[in-house]
């Protein structure tokens, strides 16, 4: 038997009543322990590994496997603007800006709308109104290709 779980250590008087059947008492509580750790031991289930989601470095993983890759990205937010046109002014003319005033822009009247998602162009369109707010109607979407390209020039 071992000193971690052992039972207090019994008088020095071995012919003191009782003590045998204590000395029982505590052998069977022992034993008993004993086999429930074992039993417990072999009743715990197995530890494995996580799973973990596979994804697919080509486009060849079939629509199947795409559509759940896609699904972790479609709640995160982005950045959606229609540029109506840019000017470059002088600061002293911004300063005698005033209601009314009137800023001329690069872009010409009836010219497509750029559209960017985070500062990138991902499209071109037309001005509508529906129900008396703007919106834009798509009439060109930058290629992917495109896209690469516009980026790796900066």
């Amino acid at each position: 038997m071992s000193t971690d779980n052992a039972a207090p250590a019994a008088p020095a008087d071995p012919g003191a009543p009782g003590q045998d059947k204590m000395a029982d008492e505590w052998a069977a509580a022992m034993a008993e322990a004993k086999t429930t750790e074992q039993a417990g031991a072999l009743a715990a289930p197995a530890e494995s590994p996580a799973p973990f989601a596979t994804f697919s470095s080509g486009g060849s993983g079939g629509a199947g496997g795409a559509g759940n890759d896609i699904n972790m990205i479609l709640d995160i937010p982005v950045q959606l603007t229609v540029e109506l046109g840019r000017t470059r002014i002088p600061i002293k003319h911004i300063l005698q800006l005033a209601q009314g005033s009137v800023v001329e822009l690069e872009a010409m009247a009836g010219e497509p709308m750029d559209v960017l998602v985070n500062g990138y162009l991902i499209a071109q369109g037309e001005v509508v109104v529906v129900n008396d707010k703007f919106g834009i109607r798509l009439t060109d979407i930058v290629t992917p290709s495109e896209r690469m390209r516009r980026l790796s020039r900066g």
